[in-house]
């Protein structure tokens, strides 16, 4: 046997009685590209339980983590400080044993967290109501579509050039299997505005994201406008939860729904996660929300409690009926959020939001002086994207040699490969001095 304690003759009798010919037919709906041929690495079929963990350890060490050196990755996952003590409470043992809050008799710890992280939210989004977290932003984004579409009767969303090709990818696969229309605009630099010439009477809604995945901050009020005036509806995304401490939030703009990734705020990178889905609407859209909602209130003796609202088990068991079909949240995650946030304050993450704006800023000013270097991004908040005189994935591979992770290649996300001599990079609160002039005497060099 390989790592699993299954025989043949168990793997026949399974798919027997299933129905299925292989194995291989339980991913026909994976494309090929996306599906691994071979074995991991060259990881043997049998091997003992030490050898496995030696051989995965020398895997380990090929990556080259955020800490090891300049770092200007972003893209809609951020290296910001975490406080020490935002691990030390989220490994208390009333938070790590507890798995779902089901009987609020012996969850009210749990549900205060919850509670409070809802709070948060909605603060900063400047929203109605949030609900108890996602599993990520993409996902959030996709179950914001499907929501407008409940919610309006319509059956065609438009997304703007600017919103994270994963996220329009996570929107486009969730929403075409349920035969709604996705229209994808251009990728754009500057593209939100596209938004109002594409709306028709047909649309169900409309999303925006400020900063957008090229770093561009937008007013996005007549957007809102616009798409009110067809009686659709306006969903604002976010990747950068730290810039609600600076821009002007969803819900000052007209958002309908807000949507975004919270990993910025008390979560590490981690290699790609887990990470935690903010979701936020205002009241009259509260019924068709997806995910959990935990609601304050009273108990026979007038205390106060808090419990699982308008729905107080996963939807998920009513299958097509349900407001969503994810079966969880990322309870850890908002955890480790709300703490942070907690640590912060209003005033604390104003005050990170600045210093992660002057950070890109000094950052775009050392690199614009670089001969043949532009900076394409016209208003920014902690991102921004440049053009090099070169192909981006060279400039990167080059930086890499000496030390720097100088951002993310635009064609690694947009389709066709489009806009290959565009770099997307970001700074924050962990970038020093000394790391920007490390990023622009290299690039001066390459360049």
């Amino acid at each position: 046997m390989r790592y699993l304690p299954l025989t043949n003759l168990d793997r026949v009798d399974m798919l027997a009685t299933i129905g299925a010919k292989t194995v291989d037919d339980f991913y026909q709906d994976v494309p090929e590209f996306a599906r691994l041929s071979g074995t991991i690495h060259g990881l043997p079929d049998h091997q003992g339980e030490l050898a496995v963990e030696r051989h995965l350890a020398k895997l380990a060490a090929l990556n080259t983590a955020a800490s090891d050196g300049p770092f200007f990755v972003g893209c809609g996952a951020y290296k910001h400080h975490v406080p020490a003590s935002v691990d030390m409470i989220i490994q208390r043992s009333e938070f790590l044993t507890t798995y779902t809050p089901y009987q609020p008799e012996i969850a009210q710890g749990t549900l205060q967290t919850l509670f409070e992280f809802q709070t948060q939210v909605a603060a900063m989004t400047a929203m109605d109501v949030a609900n108890a977290s996602m599993y990520d932003g993409s996902t959030a984004c996709a179950e914001a579509a499907l929501m407008a579409c409940r919610a309006t009767r319509r059956k065609k969303v438009v997304l703007s050039g600017g919103v994270h090709p994963h996220y329009g990818a996570a929107t486009r696969l969730l929403c075409e299997a349920q035969g709604i229309e996705v229209v994808q605009l251009p990728s754009a630099v500057d593209g939100e505005v596209e938004l109002i010439a594409a709306l028709d009477d047909a649309t169900a809604c409309v999303i925006g994201q400020s900063p957008n995945v090229f770093g561009t901050v937008t007013d996005m009020s007549d957007i809102a406008d616009a798409a009110h005036e067809k009686k659709a509806l306006f969903v604002s995304v976010f990747t950068e939860a730290v810039s609600l401490g600076l821009i002007t939030p969803p819900g000052e703009m007209g958002a309908d729904i807000a949507v975004g990734e919270g990993q910025s705020i008390g979560n590490s990178l981690n290699f790609g996660g887990p990470y935690v889905g903010l979701f936020a609407c205002t009241q009259k859209l509260t019924r068709q929300m997806p995910g959990r909602l935990c609601g304050q209130t009273v108990d026979a003796e007038d205390k106060r409690g808090f419990v699982l609202t308008l729905s107080t088990r996963e939807q998920h068991i009513r299958r097509d009926k349900a407001t969503s079909n994810i079966c969880t949240n990322s309870g850890l995650c908002a955890l480790a959020f709300t703490a942070h946030m907690t640590l912060l304050g209003g005033k604390g993450l104003h005050d990170l939001a600045v210093l992660n704006h002057e950070a890109a800023c000094d950052l775009a000013d050392a690199l614009a002086d670089i001969p043949g270097v532009e900076i394409l991004t016209p208003r920014f908040f902690n991102e921004f994207a440049l053009r090099t005189p070169l192909d981006a994935e060279a400039v990167l591979t080059m930086l890499d040699e000496r030390g720097i992770l100088g951002g993310v290649r635009a064609s690694r996300l947009l389709e066709g490969g489009a806009m290959g001599d565009v770099i997307i990079a970001a700074a924050t609160e962990c970038t020093s001095p000394e790391d920007i002039t490390a990023y622009a005497d290299a690039l001066r060099e390459i360049v």
